[in-house]
């Protein structure tokens, strides 16, 4: 594969299957999208002419089977993650799964299980790992300038926004949970791989669904579903505590009653130094001679964007059979940290994550 462009099919056409089959078609010298497929056949014969993918398969597993197909991106609702993405490595192919990697821990562990009996690349899209402001500040902890990050602390609040109310984003049967699962796994994800990725041991959190049962705090993603249900949470909170005793607190909602400005944050607080991250901007943070330092971090005015970074990483790793920095285990990872969370709101406890494979 070393001189030939990697063939990718792309399993989803709604919004999402739109971003990834907008960021390959960008990269024309390194990969060809040969196939698309969706439940909705009109929309995937649409995304198809917009994007000139070649062929519209009648189904995802025809889909998968296809030999002009090498690798094969997920985007579709969360409780299909695990069949496609398992059917797909076991076909031999390469995969990028839309986050979170599994509807629950479970659903990673056995992505996770597959992805390690096989030689297939396997990596979630969390592309905020790949925005420029994080991007600088895993520059800084890599060499030190923070020294122990011993706490941090990330969120996302949004005002009025939840998604689709009454379609599979709020029912726990199709999406895995509210927020937490939607934005909250972005966050903590991102958190703690700028952390080092310390590996947790526990949870104490709490959920809350004060908003999306009155129908109230509904945002512009999605279209309603008035004849649809809401058993989900709105608001969820948490205290993760790691192996090397560092910890983490995330807070993220869909809706909430406070002054917020709808943008994700992580604060990162080291012996050495400190840096915070908001949106587009962040700032890193120490003390010299007596004095507190910030240095502003911005992206370029010409920043290609996060996602053609993730694109291209993905392609990378399968042309040059490289573990992603977002691989199955760090999906897997974040589920369970996901599971433990909703568990401990349940019974009022700490939870201790189990490991076992």
């Amino acid at each position: 594969m070393a001189n030939d462009k990697i063939r990718i099919g792309i399993i989803g056409a709604g919004n999402i299957g739109g971003v990834h089959a907008r960021e390959f078609s960008k990269l024309a010298e390194l990969c060809e999208i040969t196939a698309i497929s969706d439940a909705y056949m009109p929309l995937a014969k649409e995304k198809a002419e917009q994007f000139g993918i070649g062929s519209v398969a009648a189904s995802p597993e025809e889909l998968i089977q296809r030999a002009d197909v090498d690798a094969v991106v997920i985007g579709v609702p969360n409780q299909f993650h695990a069949p496609l993405a398992i059917q797909a490595i076991e076909a031999g192919k390469h995969v990028l799964l839309e986050k979170p990697m599994g509807i629950n821990s479970d659903a990673a562990r056995q992505i996770l299980k597959a992805s390690q009996k096989s030689d297939s690349v396997v990596m979630v899209g969390h592309q905020m790992r790949w925005e420029s402001v994080p991007m600088q500040i895993k520059e800084q902890v890599e060499r030190g300038e923070l020294g122990k990050i011993y706490t941090a602390k990330t969120g996302w609040y949004r005002r009025k926004g939840i998604p689709g109310w009454g379609t599979w984003f709020t029912q726990m049967n199709q999406s895995g949970g509210g927020p937490l699962i939607d934005i909250g796994v972005h966050m903590l994800d991102l958190a703690l791989y700028l952390m080092g990725n310390p590996k947790p041991v526990s949870v104490y959190g709490a959920t809350y669904a004060e908003f999306g049962p009155k129908r109230k705090g509904i945002g512009t993603w999605g279209r309603p579903n008035w004849n649809g249900t809401y058993d989900v949470e709105d608001l969820a909170t948490a205290l993760i505590k790691m192996e090397d005793g560092s910890t983490l607190s995330l807070e993220v909602s869909w809706a909430v009653h406070m002054d917020t400005d709808n943008t994700p944050f992580i604060h990162l607080m080291g012996s050495e130094g400190g840096a915070s991250y908001r949106g587009a901007q962040g700032k890193l943070l120490t003390e010299k001679f007596d004095r507190p330092i910030e240095t502003e971090l911005r992206k370029a005015d010409n920043d290609e964007g996060e996602r053609a970074r993730l694109s291209r990483h993905f392609l990378e790793c399968i042309r040059e059979g490289k573990q992603p920095i977002t691989s199955a285990l760090t999906g897997f990872t974040n589920n369970l940290v996901l599971d433990a969370i909703y568990e401990s709101s349940r019974t009022g406890s700490e939870v201790k994550l189990d490991w076992n494979l």
